[in-house]
């Protein structure tokens, strides 16, 4: 199974401020939907709040430490996976061709040793009160494969190039 990480990060690697999006994009929005339709998604469980619902069409898989967590979000959503390890996120993911690891910051930071490929939308902007950031995409472990034009969101003008890593 291939694991990837999908996010969109600031030119500073800032992705969030109190638990929320820094912006919305509706291209980027319709890209990560596109890309992850029909694969499992695994997220932490502020992740799962901020988005209120499980995402249609695909596996929902919630990383918590909190037994109490996991009982709340499976008593309200009984679709939901929740686990309370990224081992145990990723082995649920079963025979799954590919699943991608959707937020939020302390997430990404435990999953990015063992992904193999990483879907970064490239929003070029600095958000200097963010609160919660992507970690280092060294050059010493991740090869840029793709990156698309440069593009202008016409509600943000924000420019954002959607660019694609995969480990060396």
């Amino acid at each position: 199974m291939e694991k990837c990480i999908i996010v969109a990060v600031a030119d500073n690697m800032a992705i969030g401020k109190d638990n929320s999006l820094l912006w919305h994009i509706s291209e980027d929005l319709q890209y990560f939907k596109k890309t992850t339709l029909g694969c499992p998604v695994v997220m932490g469980r502020r992740t799962f709040e901020s988005l209120g619902r499980p995402l249609p069409k695909r596996t929902n898989i919630v990383v918590t430490r909190s037994v109490s967590g996991a009982d709340s979000i499976r008593s309200v959503f009984p679709d939901v996976i929740a686990v309370h390890s990224m081992e145990e996120a990723f082995e649920v993911c079963g025979d799954a061709e590919k699943c991608f690891v959707i937020g939020g910051g302390e997430i990404y930071r435990q999953s990015m040793e063992t992904v193999d490929r990483l879907y970064i939308t490239e929003v070029h902007t600095e958000i200097g009160d963010a609160d919660t950031f992507f970690p280092e995409i060294s050059p010493e472990i991740w090869r840029e494969t793709s990156r698309s034009d440069l593009r202008t969101d016409e509600n943000t003008g924000l420019t954002f190039e959607f660019v694609i890593y995969d480990r060396k």
